[in-house]
């Protein structure tokens, strides 16, 4: 149960920042949804691979190259997600930063049971 309500929190976020964002487009609820479950994955499966490839840069920029990588995964969530749309990098970049933000923030109210 905490992790559908991780994930609607998530869906959530991506919603609100496709409306805050120019350049960031969600057509509905529904794909806010699917953007969030295909982040999640992105995260899970991708994300792991791509640090341990990239981390002598990720060392010597000490850790900012992480943003980078954040970036590209937004960027590769736009190209699976039909109805998610991001116009850039420095777009995908930006929302990446702030999607972590809000998302730190919205789960700060979650309290996970044992």
């Amino acid at each position: 149960m905490y992790l559908i309500i991780r994930l609607l929190l998530n869906a959530i976020a991506v919603f609100v920042l496709a409306n805050i964002l120019n350049g960031v487009g969600v057509d509905s609820y529904v794909t806010a949804i699917i953007v969030a479950l295909v982040l999640s994955i992105l995260n899970l499966i991708v994300k792991p691979i791509l640090v341990i490839l990239t981390l002598p840069i990720t060392i010597i920029t000490l850790g900012l190259f992480m943003f980078v990588i954040n970036a590209g995964l937004v960027l590769l969530a736009d190209k699976f997600v039909d109805g998610f749309s991001v116009s850039s990098f420095w777009t995908a970049m930006l929302f990446s930063v702030l999607l972590s933000i809000l998302q730190s923030l919205l789960q700060s109210f979650l309290v996970k049971d044992n």
